[in-house]
């Protein structure tokens, strides 16, 4: 894969990019922050993705549709993370190796996404949670602040799969969740509360 930086994307004087990084859209990366190699910021949505025409130069025509991603200072992207377009990282912001987090997430400050984490979108993190390796978050999810949660936990959004009534589970702040806890959904786990 080849580099690519967007000529609408905005990248701080202080941040380091790798040379095969793809930031596409109006993405944002602010001060200090550190992308990776092999990172992909603004990457567009399925909806976008699949109307795509034939293009002799696909980064082109991706880049043309993204809406970018907002990364605030002294975020981290290890190789192989993927953030979608409308994404929000707030500063200090770290992911692990291979994390993927679809379109329009917000993540608090301070939060740490472990390798191999896949957030699927319409989610809002709270301000220094721990996510560890491996763990699945579903669209619709709320987490509120200083929760953790334990490797390979995984969260549902659907009771009765596959079915139209999504609904993310909801984590207090201050929660602690173990590893390879399964979450079905609706569930709220309230405020300290440890599964």
């Amino acid at each position: 894969m080849r580099g690519y930086v967007s000529p609408r994307a905005s990248l701080h004087p202080s941040a380091l990019v790798g040379a095969h990084a793809v930031v596409l859209g109006p993405s944002r990366v602010g001060e200090r922050s550190v992308i990776d190699d092999y990172v992909v910021i603004g990457y567009p949505s399925r909806r976008k993705l699949l109307s795509l025409q034939r293009a002799g130069d696909l980064l082109g025509a991706m880049d043309a549709v993204s809406d970018g991603s907002l990364l605030g200072s002294n975020v981290v992207a290890r190789r192989f993370s993927v953030i979608y377009e409308r994404v929000v990282l707030g500063d200090n912001v770290e992911l692990g190796h291979s994390v993927v987090i679809r379109e329009d997430t917000r993540v608090g400050e301070g939060t740490r996404i472990g390798s191999g984490t896949v957030i699927d979108g319409e989610t809002v993190i709270g301000r220094n949670v721990s996510i560890q390796t491996g763990v699945y978050i579903p669209r619709r999810t709320v987490i509120g602040d200083g929760v953790f949660i334990g490797p390979y936990a995984v969260l549902t959004n659907d009771r009765y799969p596959p079915s139209s009534r999504l609904q993310g589970p909801e984590i207090g702040s201050g929660a602690v969740i173990g590893a390879g806890a399964v979450l079905v959904a609706p569930v709220r786990i309230g405020e300290r509360a440890v599964v």
